[in-house]
């Protein structure tokens, strides 16, 4: 959610901090790391502007009064699957 989106954030991201950290350093596995790393990086997109842009469409054709609250009823999804990838990568990543 910090970088924005996971279309550009993740390959700068994987390659600054998750090879040379988590794979070299500490011997993860890079399969899981970018398997739900990637999805890790969706839930961050689902709360930023970038999802409002797409979501405003959606908001219109529904006639809603407020044209984030598709995005503003994302935000729960987005944080839950965020705490379930990171327990996740924990316990499968570093087996």
């Amino acid at each position: 959610m910090v970088m924005g989106n996971v279309f550009a954030a993740f390959p700068i991201i994987t390659a600054g901090v998750g090879i040379p950290i988590l794979v070299l350093q500490h011997h993860g596995d890079p399969a899981v790391m970018a398997a739900i790393g990637m999805f890790s990086g969706y839930c961050g997109t689902l709360m930023t502007p970038m999802a409002t842009n797409f979501n405003i469409v959606p908001a219109a054709l529904l006639e809603l009064p407020d044209r984030n609250a598709v995005s503003k009823a994302q935000v729960p999804t987005g944080v839950l699957l965020l705490i379930v990838n990171v327990f996740l990568l924990y316990f499968l990543m570093f087996r």
